[in-house]
This record gives structure tokens, sequence and C-alpha cells, in this order.
């Protein structure tokens, strides 16, 4: 299986150097884009739920801000009301802005994940982590439940007992984060099939991981978009599309 995703992945990436040279090209966007389902419609918050105070639309992109005035004390969702997911891939823009000087901005996408606190639109699970920092965009994060499982570069491996066993690298995190542009727009891509779970930003592989903790992993769950406790910050997502298998 994993022999397996990694020749998918590679062959992915070849598709995408090659897509930068045809980006104007109707026939490869047909192709790459084949099989995807949009999941916002760029105007409103169709088909998605969470605080009207948090989140919005604006300029095209979903949009989570807090404020100063008004911190946020506990990390909260934005959730895709379309159903749960199971194997998939997930692609999406974002883009993180400070709100001041102390640089935080942090966010993340949930995946197979749980509603655990529904009044508060409290969500548990897998996330693709994304930061205005320079360590966290593209690690595997499991928000309520075991905490950084991958960081970046890393092939890691969840043993039955829970155990996280890194057993190779998949990427530089130096180099990934050279390709990560600051208060800018960046492509996120999230590979999920059987327990095997692979994270893409701007072409560039950063997590991939076998979850063999039969008792802890998920299989399916919801999709949700998460407004990160603390400072005033501003994340935006856009293109949101997923493909199922």
């Amino acid at each position: 299986m994993k022999n397996t995703i990694i020749t998918r992945v590679r062959k992915y990436l070849s598709l995408l150097a090659l897509g930068s040279l045809l980006t104007t090209t109707t026939a490869w966007a047909a192709e790459v884009e084949a099989g995807f389902t949009s999941l916002f419609n760029g105007t409103d918050l169709t088909g998605w739920d969470g605080s009207a105070e948090l989140w919005s639309v604006k300029d095209g992109a979903i949009t989570g801000q807090t404020s100063k005035d008004k911190p946020l004390k506990g990390n909260t969702f934005l959730v895709w009301k379309g159903g749960t997911v199971e194997d998939f891939e997930l692609r999406l823009s974002f883009k993180l802005t400070p709100g001041d000087t102390n640089n935080f901005a942090n966010s993340g996408v949930q995946y197979r994940s749980k509603l655990a606190d529904p009044a508060n639109w409290g969500v548990g699970g897998y996330q693709a982590d994304m930061e205005a920092g320079a360590n966290y965009t593209g690690i595997l994060y499991e928000e309520r439940g075991r905490g950084i499982i991958a960081q970046r570069g890393q092939c890691v491996n969840i043993e039955p007992d829970g155990k996280l066993r890194v057993i190779g690298a998949c990427g530089d995190s130096a180099g990934i984060e050279a390709g990560i542009k600051k208060n800018d727009w960046n492509e996120y891509i999230i590979i999920a099939r059987g327990n095997q779970l692979t994270h893409v930003v701007n072409g560039r592989v950063t997590v991939m991981v076998t979850d063999d903790q039969a008792e802890k992993r998920a299989s399916s769950g919801i999709l949700a978009l998460q407004v990160h406790a603390g400072p005033p910050m501003m994340a935006q997502f856009k293109n949101i599309r997923i493909k199922k298998y």
C-alpha cells in the first residue's frame, strides 16, 4: 500500500509540473480536475455552518476572522454540511493574514473528523495544519486527540499501540517552507486512502502517514475549516473541490 501511494503522489506531482507549462490549455485543466466537485460557490456560505460573527465571504473567499475586541478563547470551525467523507482528494487555496505585529495566524483543514462540541462548532480529528510562522504548515495534527502526528517532511507510521515511528523523509522542511508564500495564496492538497494520509503544499509532499492504530484512526468523518484561538488573525479559503474515491 505504501509503495502504491508514493507512486501515485509522484505521478500527481509530475502532472503538476507539466501543468505549469500548460496553464492556458483548456484540455489540460479539464483532465486535471476530472471528477472533482466544488464545495464553495464563491459567493456565500451556502453548504457551510459556523459562527456568523467569525465567518463570511470576502473577495470571493471563505473568510474566518477574529478581532482584538473579541478574542477567541477556543478553536472553532466552519463545518461543511455535505455529509461525511471517506477516501478522497481535497484541493484548495489558502491565505493567512496576521492581525497585528506578533505574526500570529494559525488555521487548518479538518478531515474525517467529528463534531465534538456542536454549540461552539468544536471539531476533533485529523487536521492539515497551516500557520503564518515557519514550522507547522503541512504537518498532520489531530485536534482533541493525539496531537502532532507528523512533522513536516516526515513519513510516519502510527503503530497499533499508538507509538509514532518515523520511517523516512518525504521532503525537506526548510525547502518546503521556502516555497510557502507569506500573506498570499498557497495551494493545499489532502489525500486520504484507507489508512494512508498525505499532505501536499504548493506541489511539495509535506507528510505521509500510515495510521495502524485501529481504535483511534478515522476512516470517515466531516470536513471543516479552522479559526484558531489567540491574537487577531484572518484565514481565507477558496477553490475548494473534492474527488471521492
